[in-house]
């Protein structure tokens, strides 16, 4: 997703349909990418060089995020704590990707890459939902 994209949907002068935006967008990423996980484990642990069991569990665990995240995205005004931990566990899913790449997993090429973009990718989810709860915490003050 482009930088013009995500501008397009942060399009908004209220910060509430930011947050709820971000948020939907973070559980079909998440879950299109935990489906992906699950269904093509075999063939993506290959490419990854890691064993399936790695992508259909991380697919399981995914899966189950993505519809927590895609609930409270549907919510009207989400609750700050349930968005916060959103927030912090996209961020520990960041850092724990990168640790693992660094320290105990020995992926190919294409799953190395992969690894760090994805990292990146849910990163920017946090820093995103970060800005809109925020900003939505600003606008009710």
């Amino acid at each position: 997703m482009s930088a013009l994209q995500l501008a397009a949907l942060a399009r908004t002068t209220e910060p509430q349909t930011a947050l709820r935006r971000f948020l939907a967008l973070d559980a079909v990423v998440t879950g299109a990418n935990g489906v992906a996980y699950l269904v093509a484990a075999g063939p993506l642990g290959r490419l990854l060089g890691v064993d399936s069991a790695l992508p259909a569990v991380l697919g399981a665990v995914l899966a189950a995020y993505a519809a927590a995240v895609g609930v409270l995205a549907a919510r009207p005004r989400p609750a700050a704590l349930p968005v916060r931990a959103v927030i912090e566990a996209n961020l520990a899913w960041a850092v724990l990707s990168l640790l693992a790449l660094a320290l105990w997993l020995a992926p190919s090429t294409a799953g190395a890459v992969w690894g760090v973009l994805q990292a990146l990718a849910v990163a920017g989810f946090a820093a995103l939902q970060y800005a809109a709860l925020r900003a939505r915490q600003g606008s009710s003050a």
